[in-house]
């Protein structure tokens, strides 16, 4: 997506949230509509698929994956160990603590970036730290992680090794690239190696939000 393509989906977004504050009659929102802006052009609240799968194989106890999509989509796909709380769901007061903690990193998902950057964009409003967002959400995964596609031509040591990371654990969280052989570093280096048992496959994401 083209920056300013990008830019105007994110104010979209925001005009959204913010015309959602009458609502909120329980609890304050603490951020003005300059200072979400202005962590939204750093883009400081999203993580990359590399960084989540790394977590999951290695069995990070410090991250909590938040689905935001709804239950239907949820059962039918999922990441390993999330749990559901569909967008509409984010403000209810059974959700705050989780929301809004500092024991563990919350990654927001869904199919794409859109529901979990409203999310995200609301638990800002409301002053919670610690949420983040899924770089591309289960769309940009299924691409990067679950299928990972070799780069034609000469390519670099870092992209041998990023390759090779993605190789592995899409064999180990379940993808379709189990049987490609993936390339052979030209300098030696450590591999992530998968430490978590494949999960049972479902249909891949769908959709663009």
């Amino acid at each position: 997506m083209k920056p300013l393509h990008y830019l105007t989906m994110v104010l979209l977004i925001l005009a959204l949230v913010i015309a959602l504050v009458p609502q909120n009659t329980t609890r304050p929102y603490k951020l003005t509509a300059e200072e979400l802006l202005a962590e939204i052009r750093t883009g400081t609240q999203f993580i990359s698929p590399d960084e989540v799968a790394d977590k999951i194989i290695r069995k990070d106890p410090s991250i909590q994956l938040i689905d935001v999509r709804n239950p239907r989509e949820f059962d039918m796909f999922s990441l390993p160990g999330s749990i559901n709380i569909p967008l509409q769901d984010l403000l209810a007061e059974k959700n705050v603590d989780l929301l809004n903690q500092g024991s563990k990193m919350n990654i927001l998902y869904s199919n794409g970036s859109t529901e979990a950057n409203e999310a995200w964009l609301l638990t800002r409003q409301l002053g919670y730290q610690n949420n983040y967002v899924l770089q591309g959400g289960l769309n940009y995964w299924t691409e990067t992680i679950l299928n990972p596609q070799k780069t034609g031509g000469v390519i670099s040591n870092d992209e041998i090794a990023k390759y090779n990371f993605r190789h592995a654990a899409s064999k180990s969280l379940g993808g379709g690239d189990a049987s490609t052989a993936a390339p052979a570093a030209s300098t030696a280096g450590s591999t992530p190696k998968p430490g978590v048992v494949p999960v049972k496959k479902k249909k891949k994401a769908s959709g663009g939000c």
